[in-house]
């Protein structure tokens, strides 16, 4: 079934074109504590790529780069043409266009406890895409009703369960219409069965040609979903392959030990 799903999915772009997202030499560091190390990082259109790795490699670090909620330190991120070098300060407009053009879910949901579900999802749009309350309440119901919540528009956050509002925030992400979407440990919060609901909102996702970027500890979903995994430690990419490939019979020294103690665990 899981096979099915990654295989039907729609094709991503074919090489030769260019690529959506590129990190080029990305660094980042605290003082003297290197983060990031020379991370370099193509997508194409529609495809989906996990990462994996101990923590405190920098996967969730990577990501608040690439959106630039975190400026890397040195290296270059180009989205959708869109390019942010850390070699010279980025102006306000190539910010607004690059964070235009990505959204985000993080491991906690970050939502307006005083908003109900509609307004939580429906005030972005207002305010980024200029939507007036009419058209962005049509676009909020159409997307609970893709999550599968659009019985709770009317309701507070605080009445909804975890993965509720997980797929809440994904709704609220998709509302502003990016060409990528980070996950950073969307289900990391989450008790097992809640987070199987938010992992199968991402795999309609994956499914509709979405571009992904998934930081992720859940193994299943990475080999059954992701076109492609990397596996980060100590700041670097040490190794990254065709997801199903990777999983089983890793090349590198770090990658097999990380994914040997996985199956210890």
């Amino acid at each position: 079934m899981l096979a099915t799903a990654k295989e039907s999915r729609i094709a991503p772009a074919t090489p030769g074109e260019p690529a959506l997202l590129q990190v080029e030499k990305v660094g980042k560091q605290y003082g003297a504590h290197v983060v990031l190390e020379g991370v370099d990082l193509s997508m194409q259109t529609g495809e989906v790529v996990a990462i994996i790795g101990p923590s405190g490699s920098g996967k969730s670090t990577l990501l608040r780069c690439i959106n630039q909620l975190e400026p890397p330190t040195r290296g270059r991120v180009t989205l959708a043409g869109t390019v942010i070098d850390a070699a010279r300060p980025a102006s306000n407009a190539d910010l607004t266009a690059l964070r235009r053009n990505v959204g985000m879910v993080f491991q906690s949901f970050n939502l307006f406890p005083h908003l109900t579900v509609l307004r939580n999802i429906s005030l972005a749009q207002e305010r980024v895409m200029k939507r007036d309350r009419k058209q962005a309440d049509e676009v909020s119901m159409q997307l609970l009703t893709r999550v599968g919540l659009a019985d709770k528009a009317s309701q507070y956050p605080s009445r909804c369960s975890g993965g509720q509002q997980q797929r809440i925030a994904i709704a609220r992400a998709l509302a502003l219409e990016p060409k990528l979407m980070l996950f950073d440990e969307p289900t990391s919060a989450l008790d097992p069965e809640l987070g199987l609901e938010v992992h199968a909102v991402m795999r309609e996702l994956a499914e509709g040609g979405m571009t992904m970027l998934v930081v992720t500890h859940e193994m299943h979903f990475a080999e059954s979903v992701s076109d492609r995994v990397i596996i980060m430690a100590d700041g670097k990419i040490v190794e990254e392959g065709p997801s199903r490939e990777l999983m089983k019979s890793p090349q590198s020294e770090r990658g097999k030990r990380f994914l040997q103690a996985l199956k210890d665990r």
